[in-house]
């Protein structure tokens, strides 16, 4: 094992252990790497943020072992929150409800609601049950960098800034969840994720496709996803020299590396990984192909779009 100053770990049980401590450990989830603290405990939720370099006004996604528990940080439950949850739980979902006073106001930046959600991941959902507390985990990277979803890539940016990384399957889903709002009067989707809004539809058919409030949502206040090299989205790949290319599309030779996925699950599976390798290489351009705008489509366009943005700011 290579060196580290940060515990590598392979068991559940020990890093369940570790949280329960008010340590921090990143885990996997089925979106990507969660970076987990206590949501009940004021000084490990003020160390994500120190660790993360996160602004304070972004709050953190609790993550809970079963949907059942929401009873346990929640003040209520509205009635949208529990059927998404009964749909899509374990899985890629975020509700936004009213916050319980189990947990740290920090949790939610100040807000008087909280963002909760059942991962899927096996090695997750073995840690949160042993620890047997409520997770505040937002991705685990350093803020505004791509989202971890490696060990290796967790490790890069957070090497001695937390206690723990415990080592499990990539994920399967590769972005963030879908958070749904769920605290007024008409559910509204405040970030696009691993849930499409054609599937959210099937259960809440009057639901919003864009929320007011999006500062309940980490994700929508602050530039997120970018990489080091400036990211351009295009229609159609245009080779040139020392740039990067990942689509659906086989490019003309010219790109320093390319990944062409088959379908636009891969794309999102791999658009993280792919950021970082091409900063690994010295990648000064990144051109991603514009997705369509449906499905897990509106998602991942949202993050390459994102991405676009923070490399003019």
């Amino acid at each position: 094992m290579i060196s580290t100053r940060t515990r590598i770990l392979t068991d559940p049980v020990e890093a369940a252990g570790l949280l329960r401590e008010g340590k921090l450990v990143a885990f996997p989830t089925e979106t990507v790497y969660g970076l987990g603290a206590d949501a009940t405990n004021p000084l490990a939720v003020e160390r994500v943020y120190r660790a993360k370099g996160r602004p304070g006004d972004n709050p953190l996604i609790v993550h809970l072992a079963g949907a059942e528990q929401i009873e346990e940080v929640a003040a209520e439950v509205p009635e949208a929150a529990s059927w998404l949850l009964e749909a899509f739980a374990p899985g890629p979902i975020t509700v936004i409800v009213p916050r319980g006073p189990s947990i740290v106001p920090a949790v939610s930046a100040g807000l008087e609601t909280v963002g909760v959600r059942v991962p899927a991941h096996p090695v997750a959902r073995a840690v949160l049950k042993a620890a047997g507390i409520p997770v505040a985990a937002p991705s685990a990277n350093r803020s505004g960098r791509p989202s971890g979803t490696t060990w290796q890539a967790v490790l890069a940016d957070l090497d001695g800034r937390i206690d723990g990384l415990l080592m499990g399957e990539r994920p399967e889903v590769g972005i963030e969840s879908t958070v749904v709002d769920c605290s007024g009067p008409v559910p509204a989707v405040l970030r696009t994720g691993g849930i499409s809004l054609e599937q959210l539809r099937d259960v809440l058919p009057g639901i919003m496709a864009r929320g007011e409030r999006l500062d309940a949502s980490p994700g929508t206040r602050h530039p997120h996803y970018a990489p080091t090299a400036r990211v351009t989205v295009v229609d159609a790949p245009r080779p040139r020299d020392g740039a990067a290319y990942i689509g659906l599309q086989q490019p003309e030779p010219g790109y320093v590396i390319t990944e062409v996925v088959p379908d636009l699950e891969s794309y999102a599976r791999t658009l993280y990984a792919f950021f970082r390798k091409a900063d690994s290489v010295g990648v000064k351009q990144i051109d991603c192909e514009r997705p369509p705008a449906s499905g897990i489509g509106v998602a991942l366009r949202d993050r390459v779009v994102r991405a676009e943005a923070a490399s003019d700011r």
